[in-house]
């Protein structure tokens, strides 16, 4: 299967978590600063190559009814300039509700609260991760 990075598209940090080479974990990594944007597709690309990735996985934000607002048409976007700048298959999972599972995983997880803010953003990426290795080990049967 290969390395598989997620990314977990936010105004202020972008979350990030890496597979291993199997596809049967995901690791949580240190978020990014989604500032300066003009540089978020640069430095994720940079990510990417020294994570060995061979595909994106990046979280499409979606409104509690399914619809695209501002923030998933943004991850959209991101995730077709991160196609074109690696040329790696990128594929967009619904996200919904991942930052409110990752933050309650680090609370049952005794994570303090201060701690849990670094943590958060890297946490949310695996949790999109590992529904997508999920969904892949089921499509592969």
């Amino acid at each position: 299967m290969g390395r598989v990075l997620a990314i977990d598209p936010g105004s202020k940090h972008v979350g990030l978590a890496i597979s291993d080479p199997t596809g049967t974990l995901a690791t949580p990594l240190p978020p990014l600063s989604a500032a300066p944007e003009t540089t978020l597709v640069e430095r994720l690309a940079a990510a990417a190559r020294e994570q060995q990735a061979e595909r994106l996985v990046v979280g499409l934000p979606r409104n509690l009814d399914g619809g695209l607002g501002a923030a998933g048409q943004a991850a959209r976007a991101l995730a077709q300039r991160l196609g074109k700048a690696t040329r790696l298959p990128v594929e967009m999972v619904d996200e919904r509700l991942s930052s409110v599972a990752a933050e309650r995983t680090l609370i049952a997880g005794g994570v303090r609260r201060s701690r849990r803010k670094q943590l958060a953003h890297g946490v949310a990426a695996a949790l999109i991760l590992e529904a997508w290795l999920q969904s892949e080990a089921a499509r592969r049967g």
